[in-house]
């Protein structure tokens, strides 16, 4: 008899447990996913045309909130966890929750879930949210362009509008993100690609977007996995890269599925050395070697610029910072804080008496995030709060270090910088060496 199950998920590794491992199993009945993390994703249904023949009439979304209820309803026997970016603390509460309830409680392992590629693949992975694999990526990719290859990204989904609409997605312009109607998350992982010149790829049928990408209209010499959260990669790796943060040290064997992608990493980078606690990156080294002893270690930094000191020097300044490393990645140092250190702010001022609208319900939701700003926009009406509580806060000036232009979606009435952050290795090994022999590996010649 089939098996009916519940996928717990948060509109991405989801989708993508579903696509590759239930849509066309005849062995199982997906009767519902559920929601987390991303506000508004609950109360839509996975449409009918990404599930396959099995679902005519397409699959329920409902809030995690009503799982024990829905496996009753349902007669579930198993649920699929299939999120990133959490303790190990919280996943075994909800495989208790839903032992209690009635069902077993399920992981798949990458090698489930990963799709070959007929490119070779770099994954870019880390262990939590916030590590840097953003700077990671553009390095690693800059060093590729260099040699001539085209490169061509892949970033983890971010399927929050139209799943119809959004099943393959190509980012080439800055024009491309106004049309393919992306929330400020999304532009935050797309922006610095397409400005840089190379292609990126997202979307909800990764098996889709990856015989896309290998066909890119620029050519495709390596696909670049830019993963998401602490998620492992959706495509098997020729080489497998993990970001670890010693500003959170331990977090790398505590949070699920971060482990994972350390343990099964050939290079482990070391990020943010320049400005962490010697004891703290001690911790994580001795991490790194106690699981994964065979792994290359690459030690780096994230140095910072901004466009203009002065506005932070002497000032009282409210600091933004990229949403999803406040809340769900938990981090309390972004790099706006390191810039207000560095150029001499005078205070940091909270924004929390100034908060307006939908934003209030993200400082509820998560409290610890203090007195930084996420600069959350999963819709319109969150865009416009955010503008609202910028310019209600009283500050001399606005330091913004999320990685995009955020002056072209709200409108700033005070003295602001951005601030920007690339990723550089210190002493040996470094990418240079690492990429020659990824290169030589497969067999892929440079161009210039």
């Amino acid at each position: 008899m089939k098996k009916n199950v519940i996928i717990i998920g948060a509109a991405g590794r989801d989708f993508h447990n579903f696509n590759t491992y239930y849509r066309n199993n005849p062995d199982f009945n997906v009767v519902a996913f559920t929601a987390a993390q991303i506000p508004d994703i609950d109360g839509r249904k996975y449409p009918a045309a990404l599930a396959g023949k099995l679902y005519p009439k397409g699959i329920p979304i409902f809030a995690q909130e009503e799982l024990p209820k829905l496996i009753k309803k349902y007669n579930v026997d198993i649920c699929n966890f299939a999120y990133s970016d959490v303790t190990y603390q919280h996943v075994m509460n909800l495989s208790a929750i839903v032992n209690a309830a009635g069902a077993s409680f399920f992981l798949l392992s990458p090698r489930d879930t990963m799709i070959k590629s007929t490119k070779p693949v770099i994954a870019v992975c880390a262990t939590r949210t916030g590590c840097g694999k953003s700077q990671t990526s553009r390095r690693i990719i800059e060093i590729l362009m260099a040699k001539g290859l085209n490169v061509v990204a892949v970033r983890h989904p971010m399927p929050y509008g139209d799943l119809v609409a959004q099943k393959v997605q190509r980012f080439a312009t800055i024009k491309d993100l106004s049309r393919h109607k992306c929330t400020i998350e999304e532009m935050e992982e797309y922006e610095p690609h397409v400005v840089r010149g190379n292609v990126i790829y997202a979307g909800v049928d990764y098996e889709a977007i990856l015989r896309a990408a290998e066909k890119d209209p620029n050519g495709c010499d390596v696909i670049l996995w830019d993963g998401g959260n602490n998620d492992f990669p959706f495509y098997k790796p020729d080489l497998m890269v993990t970001v670890a943060d010693p500003h959170r040290p331990g977090a790398e064997l505590n949070y699920y599925p971060g482990e994972v992608n350390l343990r099964i990493a050939d290079v482990v980078v070391l990020n943010k050395i320049d400005s962490a606690y010697p004891e703290n990156i001690k911790t994580v080294r001795d991490n790194i070697r106690k699981v994964n002893p065979k792994a290359i270690v690459v030690d780096a930094a994230s140095p910072i610029s901004v466009d203009d000191m002065n506005v932070i020097r002497g000032k009282r300044v409210l600091v933004i910072e990229d949403g999803p490393t406040l809340t769900h990645g938990e981090m309390k140092i972004g790099a706006g804080v390191v810039a207000a250190e560095k150029y001499g702010a005078a205070e940091l001022v909270d924004p929390r008496p100034f908060v307006v609208g939908k934003l209030g319900e993200t400082f509820r939701i998560y409290p610890n995030i203090g007195q930084l700003l996420p600069a959350m926009g999963y819709d319109a009406q969150q865009i416009k709060d955010l503008e609202a509580t910028i310019n209600k806060t009283q500050c001399d000036s606005v330091v913004i270090a999320t990685p995009i232009d955020l002056t072209r979606l709200v409108k700033i009435k005070k003295p602001n910088t951005r601030v920007y952050y690339d990723l550089q290795e210190i002493g040996h090994p470094n990418f240079d060496t690492i990429l020659e022999d990824f290169l030589k590996k497969c067999k892929i010649k440079s161009k210039k």
